[in-house]
């Protein structure tokens, strides 16, 4: 059965720092790409960025919209997705997903709230 559960979320204060986890079981996490996506209050869901099994990201690094960054071990079966320096506008629930047999498969989210 396969199971995405994001942890990591929290309070946090304009400029700080979170790494959101996504741990995966029940289907070969490595050979997947990993999605991030995020969802504001009364807002449609979002991509933030993904990862592919070797380590690709989108978006492409040090382009300036990077600044959640996704990584990946694909020995523990999980992947991170980072943000250094969060602002008010990232507050939002945020999920891990992968697709694959044509099913996209999600886990229950992770809230972040940025606020002073």
């Amino acid at each position: 059965q396969v199971q995405l559960v994001e942890s990591g979320g929290g309070l946090v204060q304009p400029g700080g720092s979170l790494r959101l986890s996504c741990t995966a079981s029940g289907f070969m996490f490595r050979e997947y790409i990993l999605s991030w996506y995020r969802q504001a209050p009364g807002k449609e869901r979002e991509f933030v960025a993904s990862i592919t099994p070797f380590g690709g990201t989108t978006p492409l690094r040090n382009t300036g919209k990077d600044q959640w960054i996704p990584s990946r071990d694909n020995i523990k079966n999980i992947g991170y997705l980072q943000n250094d320096s969060l602002k008010p506008e990232d507050t939002a629930v945020y999920y891990c997903s992968v697709t694959f047999s044509g099913t996209v498969h999600w886990g229950q989210g992770t809230q972040v709230t940025v606020s002073s």
